[in-house]
């Protein structure tokens, strides 16, 4: 269709808005790719030296490496390369990508610099508009996507100023003008009235970022956001949210937050107050797959932030988590076009000691509607995988092996339970707390929670 209509020398713009109306016309969901933490590595080289292969590493010894990478090393050129044209395979129109950052190596400061970080976010950029030319891309800075890493600031700099020149056929003047204040804007999604894309710079509120630990709004994007939802609202306008940093707390590291305290209690505060506008919410940072519900007082599922998985493949050195690397991970989100509730969320994924040792082979790893039976990926939705994931064992094991992009596939037991039920369940920290005891409880004194489930299903076999 895209060639068909390129014919009429339609620019892209009005080309995507076409497409969306025909869409619309035959009752058809909208689909859009999400890629996040990219972490290329430039030194990624296979070597006869484990040792020597990639800086990323840490020294680690990668006994595994091969032509696409090393579960211990961040991606090297050709993981990168290999991902976004499987994206041009599989889904080659979307209506638009969410690129949420993290796009340098886990190497030391004095290993990179701002040119070298700024160059690496240029030829990322490059790839993916070489590949997808004419696709809208909403993009958001990671933690790593800045010297010193994790140290963004409140306050225009050098790097904000340079990547909102290399972004310019993304971004409008007024974007322009707020990303190089703080690394954040808003345009209508796609320049259709009615719907709204917020792309925030939650690095501001990241608990290893000593530039803003002392502000109570780091360039003015809590105000910002909230007078941004405040006039969607009054506008009658859906919105999505994206970022990288997500609020709450890790599923792999038990009390392992992301934000500062009151930046997280702002955060969630303004979802509250907002959720009538917010449709969806699109994170990365942990390189996992997984998901955070957001309730209202009365207990009520108002908001769900999707956390896609990361196309590195790096085993996290956090002190604490155990199998903490994955295998890469793209993701198709499916909407409706008429009130951006997300439908579907299809995961694409590489093996990567299979690609290594065999071939490159990028497909389907699970469908959320088909693999947890549930009619969309809607709040409410969200909220019943949750309460069977801390309820039944099969439910739950599946989850568990999603979430590292079918990297670790050992049993989930009691600990691990209570680690991804509360991660996804409560994003503030006193609720958080109360969480852990509570799971932690059900866990020992009603073993009937995971003994039934487990029994049943080593009888009858789980239902996938």
């Amino acid at each position: 269709m895209i060639a068909v209509l390129s014919e009429f020398n339609m620019s892209p713009v009005r080309l995507l808005l076409s497409c969306l109306l025909f869409k619309e016309a035959l009752g058809l969901p909208g689909s859009f790719w999400h890629i996040t933490d990219l972490h290329w590595d430039p030194s990624y080289k296979v070597s006869d030296n484990p040792a020597l292969v990639c800086a990323s590493s840490g020294n680690r010894p990668a006994l595994g490496a091969g032509p696409f990478g090393d579960y211990l090393c961040d991606s090297p050129w050709r993981l990168i390369n290999s991902s976004v044209y499987a994206m041009k395979k599989i889904l080659p129109n979307p209506d638009f990508i969410v690129w949420t950052g993290d796009d340098t190596p886990h190497v030391p400061n004095e290993d990179l610099g701002e040119d070298a970080v700024v160059n690496m976010v240029s030829n990322l950029t490059q790839i993916i508009t070489e590949v997808f030319p004419f696709t809208k891309v909403y993009s958001a800075l990671g933690n790593h996507d800045y010297h010193p890493k994790n140290q963004l600031p409140g306050a225009p700099n050098y790097i904000y100023d340079q990547i909102a020149e290399m972004w310019h056929n993304w971004l409008d003047p007024q974007s322009k003008e707020t990303f190089k204040k703080g690394g954040y804007y808003t345009e209508k999604l796609l320049n259709r009235p009615g719907f709204r894309m917020l792309v925030l710079n939650t690095n501001l509120y990241y608990d290893q970022n000593d530039a803003t630990k002392d502000m109570v709004d780091p360039a003015d994007q809590f105000s910002w956001l909230d007078r941004i939802l405040t006039e969607a609202a009054t506008n009658k306008e859906k919105v999505y949210i994206i970022g990288h940093v997500p609020p709450g707390f890790f599923e792999k590291k038990r009390n392992k937050p992301w934000f500062r305290q009151h930046f997280n209690k702002q955060f969630l505060d303004l979802i509250e107050k907002h959720h009538a506008v917010i449709i969806g919410q699109f994170f990365g940072h942990h390189h996992t797959d997984s998901f955070r519900m957001f309730y209202n007082k009365e207990g009520e599922p108002i908001s769900a932030m999707f956390l896609s998985p990361g196309i590195t493949p790096w085993e996290t050195t956090l002190p604490g988590v155990v199998d903490g690397a994955n295998n890469p991970g793209i993701r198709v989100f499916e909407y409706d076009t008429e009130t951006l509730l997300v439908k579907d969320v299809v995961t694409y994924y590489l093996n990567l000691t299979h690609a290594n040792a065999v071939q490159e082979r990028w497909e389907k790893e699970y469908r959320l509607t088909e693999s947890f039976r549930v009619p969309d990926a809607s709040p409410a939705s969200m909220h019943q995988i949750l309460n069977r994931m801390a309820s039944d064992q099969c439910y739950l094991q599946k989850y568990y092996e999603f979430n590292s992009v079918s990297y670790d596939l050992k049993d989930c037991d009691s600990d691990c339970r209570v680690d991804h039920v509360c991660a996804a369940r409560e994003l503030d920290f006193e609720r958080y707390e109360q969480c852990l005891v509570k799971e932690g409880a059900a866990s020992i004194y009603g073993g009937l929670l995971l003994v039934l489930p487990v029994a049943v299903s080593l009888v009858f076999g789980c239902w996938w």
